[in-house]
């Protein structure tokens, strides 16, 4: 039987060296990963927080196709990271890359290693702008609304702005 391949939405961020370079260098390593990307969100400029003495952020969110795993897609991507040189000094501390798996198809996963949908996402603009500009109607299971419903709903008073 066929592997089912699997849509997935992953953000990605940077806040060090060259934001922008490092953004579309990770997009272009997404199909050594395993990704087929498609839907790719403008670039967005967002206001760090929880650690909020560092540089602004780029964001955006890619949507994708893969065939791997749910942990062997963290696998690749944490691969990525590692590869483009990107270490987290602290926790939600500044990045050269972070990417994070927002939704795995429609499934919840709760593990040690890996949330999927991705915990807080629902509470940041700076995932829910990109996303609802790529996918306005995508819905989740768990979810109360649609994504352009929830971002609406945020209470995150965060500024970002189109890049």
């Amino acid at each position: 039987m066929a592997e089912m391949k699997k849509r997935v939405y992953l953000s990605l961020g940077a806040n060090l060296g060259d934001r922008e370079a490092n953004l579309r260098a990770a997009i272009g390593a997404l199909p050594g990963a395993g990704v087929e990307a498609g839907r790719i969100s403008s670039l967005y400029e967002t206001e760090p927080v929880d650690y909020l003495d560092q540089p602004w952020f780029l964001n955006c969110v890619v949507e994708g196709e893969t065939k791997l795993g749910a942990l062997e897609l963290l696998h690749a991507l944490r691969e990525i990271e590692t590869t483009m040189g990107s270490k987290k000094e602290f926790a939600k501390g500044p990045r050269l890359l972070d990417i994070d798996i927002l939704l795995y198809g429609n499934e919840t996963i709760a593990t040690a290693k890996l949330q999927v949908p991705h915990p807080r996402m629902l509470e940041r603009k700076f995932v829910l702008t990109p996303l609802a500009e790529i996918a306005p109607e995508l819905r989740h299971p768990t979810w109360k609304g649609t994504v352009q419903e929830l971002e609406k709903a945020t209470l995150d008073r965060s500024q970002i702005k189109k890049y």
